[in-house]
């Protein structure tokens, strides 16, 4: 019996021991994975952290770069000449009456005057004779422009005629890009010569050469003249497209998102109008500018460049895109609240308009966004339409002929001067601030129905 009882207790030790050991083996296994899980978990969040530091890296550098190649373009230089306005040069009779006088002024021979006027200052001193190829290349330092300035300041001071001032004008886009390129004054460079180079010294040495800020940059259209051109008419024709576009996108696509989210029947039908929409989604935004210029242009005979036309294109090619995120949207509000208010006696039409819809503004804002933004960049489509043509007149209407900026960058990313390429550059930074003031705008909306 004590044999039995001391038996039993040596087993009963044993097992004891055993099962310590089972629960230290098994203590150390769940320690060592626990640290093994947690090393794993670091090294993601390392490699999360790298990666969003690389992608931030990238798109510093990239908008680095294009500030450092668009500053040229918000700078300009500006020359001082003395400008003789002889009633000779400018063809008229000083001795006409005020109106005539008037009339006559429209109509001068200011390019005269400007030539003749600079051919004065230079014919001076030691170049005291002009050849016919120094007038040829001293006349290419000023802008074509120069002559229009001439004669504003004439109308706005009739009393300047048979008298001599100093008048501020452009230079010349190729001038204008050697002085900001900082060559060596009186060394040729660029496309300046040897000549134009020491003249572009005496003025230089004279004072009469200033760099101001561009504002006709942002006060002017496009020109062939790149010290001209401007950014206003294609600013104005992008957001007339815009406001075209968001006019009847978001409307729709809100609209069509609760219809089939919240009242369509869930048949064959709506599976196909469904996978239609999602498809749509997918299709090259360029297929909309077919459809564009062979339906809204074509059959309907709407005029061609016309924001009206790029508006209803964008919105075809966006409306996929407002749609999905809006069903997103309505679908995340919880079913409770459906719930609730119809036990309330609230109609299906209540529910949706009172509760769900409020509930699902801030992710319909973004999608919303997300379609405009999306618009706001394309080209493609817009080129089918004919808003590539080339158009001066800035746009009062949305039937006006129009351009838009992203189609202007393509424009003058593909000129061969060389102050188009500052003045894409410049045109890339103000599309991305139109960009980052409307992503702002609905960050504020969305706050404030978040708050509701």
């Amino acid at each position: 019996m004590t044999n039995s009882i001391k038996s039993s207790t040596d087993n009963t030790q044993m097992n004891d021991s055993i099962q310590q050991k089972s629960t230290v083996t098994i203590t150390e296994k769940v320690t060592k994975s626990l640290k093994k899980r947690h090393r794993k978990e670091k090294r993601f969040k390392i490699v999360g952290l790298l990666a969003v530091l690389f992608g931030f890296m990238l798109v510093l550098t990239l908008i680095t770069d294009i500030t450092a190649k668009a500053i040229p373009a918000f700078h300009q230089h500006w020359v001082k000449i003395d400008v003789d306005y002889k009633s000779a040069w400018l063809n008229i009779d000083d001795t006409a009456a005020a109106t005539q006088l008037t009339n006559q002024m429209q109509t001068a021979n200011y390019r005269k005057v400007l030539r003749n006027s600079i051919y004065q200052m230079f014919s001076t001193g030691a170049e005291k004779k002009l050849t016919r190829q120094d007038k040829r290349q001293l006349t290419k330092l000023f802008s074509t422009n120069a002559e229009f300035t001439i004669k504003d300041k004439l109308i706005a001071k009739p009393n300047y005629i048979n008298k001599k001032i100093e008048l501020w004008v452009k230079l010349d886009d190729d001038v204008d890009s050697y002085l900001k390129e900082d060559f060596p004054l009186g060394e040729a460079g660029l496309r300046v010569s040897k000549k134009q180079a020491e003249w572009i010294a005496k003025l230089s040495t004279e004072q009469r050469i200033d760099s101001r800020f561009n504002l006709s940059f942002f006060t002017a259209s496009d020109s062939r003249e790149p010290e001209l051109a401007g950014i206003k008419g294609a600013l104005t024709g992008t957001l007339l497209t815009m406001f075209v576009t968001l006019l009847l996108s978001f409307p729709l696509g809100v609209a069509g998102a609760i219809y089939l989210e919240e009242f369509a029947p869930k048949n064959r039908w709506t599976d196909i109008i469904e996978i239609n929409i999602n498809n749509l989604a997918a299709v090259p935004s360029i297929v909309f500018g077919l459809l564009g210029l062979a339906v809204i242009i074509n059959m309907f005979e709407l005029p061609r460049s016309a924001p009206l036309v790029g508006g209803i294109v964008l919105t075809l090619m966006t409306l996929p895109t407002i749609i999905i995120a809006s069903r997103a949207a309505i679908k995340a509000v919880p079913p409770s609240l459906r719930e609730a208010a119809l036990g309330l006696g609230a109609s299906k039409m209540q529910v949706t308009f009172s509760h769900v819809l409020p509930q699902a503004m801030p992710g319909i804002i973004t999608g919303g966004i997300i379609g405009i933004a999306q618009a706001l960049g394309e080209t493609a489509p817009l080129l089918m339409i004919g808003m590539v043509a080339f158009i001066v007149d800035v746009p009062t209407s949305i039937l006006d002929s129009a351009t838009v900026l992203p189609v202007q960058i393509f424009l003058w990313a593909d000129s061969p001067e060389r102050a188009f390429l500052a003045k894409t550059s410049a045109a890339i930074l103000v599309l991305l601030t139109l960009l980052l003031v409307i992503n702002i705008t609905a960050t504020v909306l969305r706050s404030k129905f978040e708050k509701k």
